[in-house]
């Protein structure tokens, strides 16, 4: 896993080395033996909805529903100064390492494995903030009521196949260079989503049932990119910037750099601006 989070932030590197002759300095980390923090943690209290804070640096996050509690797992880590601290204030449950991790170049011989488990019993909002980390994060059939997500250079996966039975005010996620998978997107059920990449390929899957109007931005630089929408979906896809490799299949009324794909139910609105690179548009009833 950390191979491949460093082959990505190689990517991350590399252009600067073809600007400069600059080499940065990167500090490394000594590791120990590995100790293990079981958590299994109620709601906080406080203000209503609830707040979930996880922050991490170069390692593994894995979360899934099916809690018995808030928020029940295990850390694992061998890095003594990454060792991660619980808080808990003002409604908010926090789970942090040091925040200094993105100056620290991840190798072989770490282990900083987060699997962990969330519960429903009550709506809440989710940020999460890592480095350099290989995620998979099923959030289905959780009550999100926000969820903003940042990363460095990483390889991440993000479902959705069950319906979010709070209406979500915001969905922001922002990453560097970066393979990035959303899929179920509209069983989120987001009002606003936000999508901010750097040199890397995202896959944006919005199938799912839309129970609202939903309002999409995605910008990013050199990057491919690919919207996946169901054939039932009302999707409207509003395309800017200096990009001009695009590639539409399925059904779609194109008018200038706007395409359209009609449907019953609300209306997903997709505003894309992109600077060089892809964007793949694919209608699901394509063969």
């Amino acid at each position: 896993m950390l191979k491949k989070i460093t082959a990505l932030l190689a990517l991350l590197i590399l252009p600067s080395l073809a600007c400069t002759i600059t080499v940065p300095t990167v500090r490394t980390v000594d590791t120990g033996a590995t100790q293990t923090l079981t958590l299994a943690e109620a709601l906080p209290e406080g203000a209503a909805p609830a707040r979930l804070l996880i922050e991490m640096g170069a390692g593994s996050l894995t979360l899934a529903p099916g809690a018995k509690n808030f928020v029940d797992g295990e850390i694992r880590c061998n890095v003594d100064s990454w060792q991660p601290k619980v808080t808990r204030q003002d409604g908010r449950l926090s789970l942090r390492q040091p925040t200094s991790l993105s100056a620290q170049f991840p190798h072989n011989d770490i282990v900083n494995e987060w699997d962990l488990r969330l519960g429903s019993a009550a709506p809440f909002e989710l940020e999460v903030n890592a480095g350099a980390y290989d995620g998979s994060l099923d959030l289905s059939g959780l009550p999100i009521t926000r969820l903003e997500m940042s990363s460095g250079a990483s390889s991440v996966s993000v479902s959705f196949s069950q319906p979010n039975p709070q209406s979500m005010r915001l969905l922001s996620f922002k990453t560097g260079a970066s393979s990035v998978n959303l899929s179920g997107l509209a069983n989120a059920n987001f009002q606003e989503m936000t999508f901010e990449g750097g040199a890397g390929s995202y896959q944006l899957d919005f199938g799912g049932a839309l129970l609202q109007p939903a309002n999409v931005r995605i910008t990013g630089g050199v990057s491919s990119t690919s919207l996946r929408i169901p054939a039932e979906t009302n999707a409207e896809v509003i395309v800017s910037g200096g990009l001009n490799n695009i590639s539409p299949s399925g059904t779609w009324t194109i008018s200038g750099s706007t395409y359209r794909a009609e449907g019953p139910g609300p209306l997903l609105t997709i505003r894309v601006e992109l600077g060089v690179g892809s964007l793949e548009l694919i209608r699901a009833d394509a063969p």
